[in-house]
């Protein structure tokens, strides 16, 4: 190969036609990774679904013993189960596993022995050593959902200043639940502006128009689960590095976006030190806004792959409290911080 041409690599995504999946694939096209084809993969009912990936039309393939040949890179962007029964042939067959579906990010819950890898707080908090179940293959990385990526980035950026506690309450989309979600949300909508009954599957309790503490009963995983969920990944990532903060979860109404409060208690009073916290911030990939400019909303960070914030304020009762709102774009984050965790992998020189 001729110096300085790149090299192109084969990458699949199972899981392509869940909202996720798509986002992945326009991620990879967006930022230009080096790919010789993306191979999209799915549950046999999507196979033959026509779509497009670097502009041109292509199928969604089904999963098969040798789905996954030739393939230097694979993304598991659907179900849990999905990578659950998969990841063990994709990485037998060579390639590097990244897990966004979270069946893989409890340290040794699949067997994996995954990594989580957030590669934007690699200043502060750098990789821990990846290292497969069976050293003759290749590792097993789990890219963090959306509020560990909120939850230690911002973790990260307030460490150093000493905070005795952070609280942090998300609000997600129903997005989070794929298309079915997306799909209840508008249909009981409509369903109520129409005076009807309203459907109940994915969330088990009315979504639209109210703010839930916690889901219906036959919900899963629960609300309860997911912040459990969020809360051990954050401490494991975080574990001795930087100050855990405290999580809670209230499910909105919205689309699309992850809506954020955040409190921190700092140890040194915080009017002083609003400056420096937002140098510390931006230092990380987040945006953070002008003091005339608007407040983040979920319709503003459409499409943007960083966490972005209103300026921070002074909590008015307590002297050393400091105030954060934030939103962010929950499928481009996450995709964003998957093809990261492979632009850093692809850059190593080859052993």
């Amino acid at each position: 190969m001729p110096s300085g041409q790149a090299i192109l690599h084969r990458v699949a995504i199972v899981g392509a036609s869940s909202l996720l999946g798509k986002e992945l694939k326009l991620v990879l096209e967006d930022r230009k990774f080096p790919a010789s084809d993306v191979i999209l993969l799915d549950e046999s009912v999507m196979a033959g679904t026509l779509t497009e990936a670097s502009g041109e039309a292509t199928f969604i393939r089904a999963l098969e013993e040798d789905s996954f040949e030739g393939a230097r890179l694979v993304f598991f962007a659907g179900t849990p189960g999905d990578a659950e029964r998969n990841w063990r042939a994709a990485q037998s067959a060579g390639a590097t596993v990244i897990d966004l579906t979270g069946a893989m990010a409890t340290s040794g819950a699949s067997g994996a022995n995954a990594v989580a890898w957030i590669p934007a707080l690699a200043p502060v908090l750098p990789l821990r050593d990846a290292a497969s179940a069976n050293s003759a293959l290749p590792p097993v990385y789990s890219s963090p959902a959306p509020p560990v990526i909120i939850a230690c980035t911002l973790a990260a950026g307030l460490g150093r200043f000493q905070p005795k506690r952070i609280v942090l309450l998300l609000f997600p989309p129903v997005s989070d639940r794929d298309q079915a979600g997306v799909d209840e949300l508008e249909s009981q909508t409509a369903a109520l502006l129409s005076f009807r009954e309203i459907e109940k599957t994915v969330f088990d309790e009315q979504v639209a128009f109210n703010l839930l503490a916690r889901h219906g009963e036959a919900a899963k995983p629960s609300l309860g689960d997911i912040r459990a969920a969020a809360a051990r990944e954050a401490a494991q990532y975080l574990a001795g590095r930087a100050p855990v903060p405290a999580i809670q979860l209230v499910q909105a109404p919205v689309f699309y976006g992850y809506a954020f409060a955040a409190y921190a208690d700092l140890a040194s009073g915080a009017s002083g030190s609003f400056a420096e916290i937002e140098v510390a911030l931006r230092s990380l990939g987040v945006k953070i806004a002008a003091a005339d400019d608007p407040a983040p909303t979920n319709v503003g960070v459409a499409g943007e792959s960083e966490i972005h914030l209103a300026p921070l304020t002074a909590d008015p009762g307590v002297e050393s409290g400091v105030w954060l709102w934030g939103l962010a774009d929950n499928l481009r984050l996450a995709a964003t911080n998957a093809v990261r965790i492979a632009e850093e992998l692809v850059a190593k020189p080859v052993q």
